[in-house]
């Protein structure tokens, strides 16, 4: 039995990814919230801001200002992309962190700049920085102290494609991301364009052409692919709160065939504990990943010949947000990686 004890701070807790967060670590069994940040909501108790977390045990919000650091070992920061970097540069040493905005994400500050307009504020504490994909650089973020947590939508594409990019088993040209969230991915601020009245019976795309996890996924796929990687990258709003749904349409290597690709990316996934591969031909949906942190792959054999569509599905605030980070502090402190995160899907 480990018997490891983690003192964890969320900065930034009164956000959809906070309130998730604290619902995971109510469940795991090393962790103990200490600290709790918000702006607007400072001094409010956390369950006058999320009822339904209302019987946990938890700090009164604070201001980041008057935190304490001597009260954690670990820092979840979940505050608003271009905030984080100096906050996190400035904590003490012995504190490890997850990052779950973008701030981190970009390992090229020129990159960063183009695409947040803004010089990168940290960029000699970037370079020691791991991207936190667990399933793709697990032995990286067992020795990190500072981990950047991937994007919602940028998860679910390179777990599918990067095992087949390494593999060369699908060309890195042509490749075509069809995805679909539910609105808490825009956050919890007041926004016109998430009310329910411009959400509900419809679908738009959105930042088509320009979203800001286009370089996020191009970053990984040329990783893996060994030069640079352009991939058309079309993000839709769906009138739901939750959930990803991406389909990949790629071509295949020459010789291989879809059933293939299906193969290699079971066998690649085969004793992950949050990845499944669904039967050849056989698609999944958000519904059966709603309020959890596994991920479900299908692949489908093209009618188009030589080529094939993958189709990814996640839960944005868990596998795409604080699932992820708390799979990775697991990992970071060499705890159980499913430690907190053995909750079942909701279903209907």
């Amino acid at each position: 039995m480990n018997d490891v004890k983690v003192k964890v701070g969320i900065l930034g807790a009164s956000g959809y990814t906070g309130a998730e967060l604290v619902r995971l670590l109510a469940h795991h069994s090393a962790a103990d919230i200490t600290l709790l940040t918000a702006d607007r909501r400072a001094g409010r108790p956390f369950g006058e801001v999320f009822p339904h977390l209302a019987h946990l045990h938890l700090p009164t919000m604070i201001r980041i200002e008057d935190a304490d650091w001597s009260m954690v070992d670990m820092i979840f920061c979940a505050l608003p992309h271009g905030t984080t970097q100096e906050v996190i540069a400035g904590l003490p040493e012995r504190v490890k962190v997850v990052d779950l905005s973008a701030d981190f994400r970009l390992f090229d500050p020129a990159t960063y700049k183009e695409w947040y307009g803004a010089e990168h504020a940290a960029q000699d504490l970037q370079k020691k920085v791991v991207y936190g994909l667990t399933e793709l650089h697990r032995e990286q973020i067992a020795k990190a102290r500072v981990v950047a947590n991937p994007g919602c939508y940028p998860t679910p594409v390179q777990l599918a494609l990067i095992p087949l990019l390494e593999r060369k088993m699908v060309l890195a040209d042509d490749i075509i991301i069809d995805a679909k969230s539910g609105v808490t991915g825009a956050g919890r601020a007041p926004k016109e364009g998430i009310l329910y009245a411009e959400v509900t019976e419809g679908i738009h795309a959105y930042g088509t052409g320009g979203h800001r996890h286009a370089p996020e996924i191009e970053q990984g796929l040329s990783w893996a692919a060994g030069r640079d990687v352009v991939v058309n990258f079309s993000p839709h709003l769906m009138p739901m709160s939750r959930g990803i749904l991406e389909s990949i349409y790629v071509k295949l290597a020459d010789g291989v065939q879809a059933e293939q690709i299906s193969d290699a990316l079971a066998k690649r996934y085969e004793n992950e504990p949050f990845v499944r591969v669904l039967p050849f031909g056989t698609t999944p949906q958000t519904r059966h990943v709603r309020g959890s942190n596994y991920v479900l792959i299908g692949v489908v054999k093209d009618r188009v010949p030589g080529r094939v569509i993958i189709v990814a599905v996640e839960d944005n605030l868990v596998k795409g947000a604080s699932g992820q980070a708390v799979q990775n502090m697991n990992v970071m402190f060499g705890l159980p990686e499913t430690m907190g995160l053995e909750i079942e899907p909701l279903f209907p």
